[in-house]
């Protein structure tokens, strides 16, 4: 019988893709937490478990209609990102991928599609993760994050994920690829904001909701953070938080008292919020 092996909320913010020496700039002297704790995670625990495949929620990935799952047995191509082409530009990726995985998925939930086109699009929630977390011979499989869902729906296809996997033998590293508050500063603002200092969050507001759901992620409260999805609201969660509220769902709900370790500072992203969190189950 398969299973999740690790679980992490991680963030994608686009720092993390830049080159050191960029980082170091922008952050006024020293690197994000949110590149070298990725590295710390890569070393500390992709290294160190035994596991076959990734599934990464992307919450840059909006379906309308239904949850769908890549089902290619390998996506190949150079990305460039249509919302910062400067910044992503001709990357190539390689990405090795699950079938199986994917439609024992789909056959598990309702309105989920495991879908094997090669022609359908990545986006840079996964990639950039893949970037510091990859290892060679690991299925590296994306999921959507549906803009129609409820926090209920979420919850539903994050359970049917934990079945899906069930039904196999896969050992599953699960990922929710997304930030927490994402308002951004304004155009004319940005650039005066480009450290992760939590005083570059868009507001204090924000900020401190998104530190009250990191201090309940850490102490295992995830019923908490479900229970009052419409106060977070308010603050534009990245993808409704979608991507969270899935990860939630296939470690067992409002009933999942998993502690975060955390991987990150609490950090910024030109006025959003973004931390590391992993849930070992």
């Amino acid at each position: 019988m398969g299973r999740i092996v690790g679980a992490g909320l991680l963030s994608h913010a686009p720092v993390i893709m830049f080159p050191q020496a960029m980082r170091i700039e922008a952050n006024g002297g020293k690197d994000f937490t949110l590149a070298t704790g990725l590295e710390r995670l890569k070393r500390e625990v992709f290294d160190a478990v035994d596991y076959d495949t990734v599934l990464v929620i992307d919450s840059h990935w909006a379906t309308t209609t239904e949850f769908v799952i890549t089902s290619q047995d390998h996506r190949k191509g150079i990305f460039t990102s249509s919302e910062m082409p400067a910044a992503f530009r001709q990357i190539p990726y390689d990405l090795p991928g699950d079938p199986e995985l994917a439609r024992a998925i789909a056959e598990e939930g309702t309105w989920v599609a495991a879908i094997d086109d090669p022609y359908l699009p990545v986006q840079y929630a996964s990639l950039n993760l893949y970037k510091y977390l990859a290892a060679p011979g690991k299925a590296w499989v994306s999921l959507s994050v549906c803009q129609t869902a409820t926090t209920a729906d979420f919850l539903d296809f994050g359970r049917a994920i934990a079945r899906g996997i069930a039904q196999t033998d896969r050992r599953v590293m699960l990922l929710a690829s997304g930030g927490l508050s994402h308002v951004f500063r304004p155009l004319n603002e940005l650039r005066a904001h480009m450290g992760g200092d939590p005083r570059n969050i868009v507001s204090p507001a924000a900020r401190a909701a998104d530190e009250q759901r990191i201090a309940w992620l850490a102490a295992g409260q995830h019923d908490r953070v479900i229970q009052t999805m419409p106060e977070f609201g308010a603050f534009g969660p990245e993808a409704g938080f979608g991507h969270y509220l899935t990860l939630a769902g296939a470690l067992g709900g409002k009933a999942c008292t998993l502690p975060g370790q955390r991987y990150s500072d609490y950090e910024s992203g030109i006025g959003t919020g973004h931390v590391h969190l992993w849930f070992k189950p």
